[in-house]
């Protein structure tokens, strides 16, 4: 997984951990906050489109009705899932166990 940071520079997920509390909090506020932008444009297109194109008006009045709904759905879905390890990690081969007749102590090799 990729990730950019903040002053541009790509970060490549390797762990199997979750984003920090931080990350999330500020992912969720950014977007709750676009959401309700788009609500905010919904509605002021709403009262442009009113006398013009009454159908259009109507649709955007429902969606700026029920966007904030979905809004704070989506901002209070809580934290991620713990993402699963890259699709390209091989684990070890697992070896098989020796049979109880094949243990020596080194002092019974002499």
């Amino acid at each position: 997984m990729l990730r950019k940071k903040r002053n541009g520079t790509e970060v490549f997920r390797i762990t199997g951990a979750r984003l920090g509390l931080d990350e999330d909090v500020r992912g969720r506020q950014r977007r709750y906050v676009i959401s309700m932008v788009i609500r905010t444009l919904s509605v002021v297109a709403t009262v442009l489109l009113w006398n013009v194109e009454r159908h259009v008006a109507v649709v955007t009045l429902v969606a700026g009705a029920l966007l904030p709904y979905v809004a704070v759905v989506i901002a209070n879905a809580g934290r991620e899932s713990a993402p699963k390890l890259p699709s390209h990690f091989i684990p070890s081969p697992a070896r098989p166990a020796l049979e109880a007749g094949n243990l020596r102590n080194s002092s019974d090799q002499s």
